[in-house]
């Protein structure tokens, strides 16, 4: 019998894939590939779980801004707040972020040392500067990962876990695609959203890589004399050395690196650890009494730091759903909706109309390299 063909074959199951299938399941015949046991086991499942207008540059804010009115009606939001903070070296800094941001839409304000303290309490005294943003939030990322996973599969959608790709062909109608177990399947078209294995899938189906590039993010999980207020905001460095936020009286606790590496499952490494609780130590004075986890986790960049969405310029059928960085999450309803809409040829609607999408095409690397050879 001849094995089905599918209309889309989405490589990857995380938030990009499982969002991106959830949206295109309801129109086509969608095939789901993801390599591990489970969807989400990567950079999804080990988020630091806020939404944050600011994250991500101005380009990434008409994403984050259609996102949070599908996350706040679907009571996937927990309103926190969020700080940056700097000291008075840093002002320069913090004017800049206004004008950075000045008519994106979002809501920030400046904030003396009185406001940060009121806010964010054991600072020590040289940090005195402070952008306050008020509708940051925290994510149900579980629950909108498996809102997506349900939706896909309500839709009609095949979900293969297990399913690395190891081979991607032409043939007629489309693709033959191979998994490391041997189990073949057939696509008219292949959806990337395989996140930090983004440029090795393009490698395989013989597109070229647009250089996206996993970066390692560490996490530590503090137990902090006395406890972290369950109102404490998110508190990131304006200079970006660290952020922090509570979680049911513990503090979780980033360097904010950005370490190079293969895409591969992510371990932490102590000298991060290290580095995130010596300066944690500078900034405040609250007392650790130990480190009770740590994790880490890749967030994937393209070269200019937005994200990749839209067919590649030069193999036919072969699509972008990639470099979405640590916005992903917080950006996945809109960008799982036009998405959508660019692969099916549908008009935007309410949560999309706003959004210019060439700015996220890959075909601006084509062009980025021609102005810079011509």
């Amino acid at each position: 019998m001849d094995q089905p063909l599918y209309d889309f074959a989405v490589i990857g199951a995380g938030m990009a894939g499982a969002s991106i299938a959830a949206e295109l399941a309801p129109y086509a015949k969608v095939l789901v590939l993801e390599g591990e046991d489970t969807p989400g086991y990567h950079s999804t499942g080990r988020s630091a779980a806020f939404w944050e207008e600011c994250y991500g540059g101005p380009g990434v804010v008409p994403l984050t801004l259609a996102s949070g009115t599908y996350l706040r009606d679907n009571g996937l939001l927990k309103q926190r707040g969020a700080l940056y903070v700097g000291r008075a070296e840093d002002r320069q800094a913090i004017d800049g972020f206004f004008d950075r941001f000045s008519g994106t839409g979002v809501t920030i304000e400046r904030l003396d040392r009185a406001g940060l303290c009121a806010r964010a309490p054991h600072m020590r005294e040289d940090w005195c500067d402070a952008i306050w943003e008020p509708v940051c939030s925290d994510i149900d990322v579980a629950g909108l990962h498996q809102r997506y996973l349900r939706a896909l599969k309500q839709a009609g959608a095949n979900l293969v876990c297990r399913a690395r790709v190891e081979d991607l062909s032409r043939e007629q109608g489309g693709w033959r695609i191979t998994t490391q177990r041997g189990e073949s399947f057939r696509a008219a078209k292949i959806v990337n959203a395989a996140g930090a294995w983004a440029d090795t899938i393009a490698a395989r189906a013989g597109a070229q890589p647009l250089g996206i590039t996993p970066l390692r993010r560490t996490v530590a999980q503090l137990r902090v004399e006395p406890k972290a207020p369950d109102d404490l905001p998110l508190v990131l460095d304006i200079s970006g050395r660290f952020y922090f936020k509570s979680d049911n009286g513990r503090l979780w606790l980033s360097p904010h690196d950005e370490i190079p590496t293969t895409p591969c499952d992510a371990a932490p490494e102590e000298i991060d650890v290290a580095r995130a609780i010596d300066t944690f130590q500078q900034v405040t004075d609250w007392q650790i009494e130990a480190v009770e986890r740590r994790w880490a986790g890749l967030r994937s960049f393209a070269p200019d730091r937005l994200p990749v969405y839209g067919p590649d310029p030069v193999v036919e059928d072969f699509i972008w759903f990639a470099g979405q960085g640590g916005f992903g999450i917080q950006t996945a309803p809109a960008a799982a909706r036009l998405g959508a809409q660019i692969m099916l040829g549908l008009e935007p609607d309410v949560l999309t109309a706003q959004i210019d999408t060439s700015i996220y095409s890959p075909a601006r690397f084509v062009r980025q390299k021609a102005l810079q050879t011509g």
